[in-house]
């Protein structure tokens, strides 16, 4: 395939494919706050769609929708005076009213209103004079708080048209870069740095998708090198927006895959490259090379996103202990950083050493086996299993080949957060 199929293809199975009921949802919430606080039943005036969808930015899967509804400005003397509070509860009981099956949640900041394999986060906000909105935060005692999404989406706009369209398709790149590799940053982080990128050099101005190897490869390139900040400011609002953990490591990692998929030319394998970075909507190459195996096996592997949605939003993140006749050698991320392979008959106890995804939520595991070895032994293993309850998953390095151990953490049937590590044995 060439670069400007394989990049056309990938922005197509990136594509939002529930446009129509992720509408109907904002419409039916819009009309219930419209029929409690103003006594019609409009479906469409009083409410702005925000966040990545709002700017258009969203990719197939999106779990995490945004929703301002537009209080009516008689309303305010009734909240102003430290009932942040009762406005969430009115919001929240208006919703629940008209939809009693659906499940309606309050939080700090918003109304989170549950449907199957995505939320909708409905912000009941005062308009001020200036476009901005007022919006109520109930964190200690409660405050107002403004924000102004207004401003970015219409600096997106600006910048879409200025850039040949190319902000918008790389802000949907790195949200399937962030999916596949568990970059736990939140949407307007993305589109931000997306925005501050192609801003800082003009020589992506007018490139079409023949170029978006060259384009991914030095947006990685670019936030690896970014130094390490609690915050950045948002295009268009200069807002600020929060940074959660670093992606400097991660963002490296995807650089240097790229150099090597860019190698590969219009090759087979330079979409199994490409795919390293992206996942699964990244496309397989339209003729395969043949690579037959000389042994007969079941491939067992199973994809994640064949189970759940994936969007994630928070980290994770995976370690090994590696120890033999009872004694611990070292942690199996310092030996591949020190470029040490691992030996036969080592035991491996893979454990969650950080976490910072808030409320329930459950863990799945997955491990696969590649190589010759693996084929020989019908050894892929690639299941999705449930962790057992103790946040850890133990192994032993049974036979030579490129092993993976990955961690899955899912919220409300969303992937939340992930991690892998690659687990070299000779």
């Amino acid at each position: 395939m060439t670069t400007t199929e394989m990049f056309t293809d990938f922005l197509r199975n990136l594509a939002i494919d529930n446009s129509a009921s992720i509408t109907s949802k904002y419409e039916e919430i819009t009309s219930a706050l419209n029929k409690k606080f103003r006594d019609t039943e409009s479906k469409t005036t009083n409410s702005l769609q925000v966040g990545s969808y709002g700017r258009w930015t969203a990719i197939k899967g999106i779990s995490d929708l945004d929703m301002l509804y537009i209080m009516p400005s008689s309303k305010w003397n009734d909240y102003k005076n430290g009932k942040q509070s009762k406005l969430l509860d009115d919001t929240k009981d208006a919703i629940q009213a008209r939809y009693r099956k659906t499940t309606v949640n309050k939080d700090r900041l918003v109304v989170q209103v549950l449907y199957n394999g995505f939320m909708v986060e409905v912000q009941p906000v005062f308009e001020q004079d200036d476009g901005s909105f007022k919006y109520p935060d109930t964190y200690n005692g409660g405050c107002w708080k403004i924000t102004k999404p207004r401003e970015e989406i219409k600096a997106m706009k600006e910048f879409v048209d200025q850039k040949n369209k190319n902000l918008r398709k790389l802000c949907k790149m790195a949200r399937a870069w962030k999916n596949k590799c568990g970059v736990g940053m939140g949407g307007l982080l993305v589109d931000t740095l997306a925005y501050n990128f192609l801003k800082s050099n003009s020589d992506y101005d007018n490139r079409s998708t023949a170029y978006y190897d060259w384009l991914c490869r030095d947006f990685f390139k670019y936030v690896s090198e970014e130094p390490n900040k609690d915050y950045y400011l948002a295009l268009g609002s200069n807002q600020r927006v929060n940074v959660k953990s670093k992606f400097q490591r991660k963002a490296k990692e995807a650089y240097e895959n790229s150099l090597t998929a860019i190698a590969a030319g219009e090759t087979s394998s330079a979409n199994k490259k490409w795919k390293k970075i992206f996942g699964r909507p990244f496309p397989v190459a339209a003729v395969q090379e043949s690579k037959s195996s000389a042994y007969s096996f079941r491939n067992t592997e199973q994809f994640i996103e064949d189970l759940y949605t994936v969007d994630i939003r928070f980290n994770v993140r995976l370690e090994c202990e590696v120890s033999q006749n009872g004694f611990r050698e070292a942690l199996l991320r310092n030996m591949l950083a020190r470029k040490l392979k691992l030996q036969s008959k080592k035991k491996l106890n893979f454990f969650i050493a950080d976490i910072d995804v808030p409320g329930e939520f459950i863990i799945k595991w997955k491990v696969l086996n590649r190589g010759a070895v693996a084929e020989q032994r019908d050894c892929i293993r690639g299941d999705i299993v449930i962790d057992k309850g103790f946040r850890k998953k133990d192994e032993k390095t049974d036979f030579n080949g490129e092993h993976i151990v990955e961690c899955f953490v899912i919220q409300n049937d969303v992937v939340v957060a992930r991690d892998r590590i690659d687990v070299p044995i000779q």
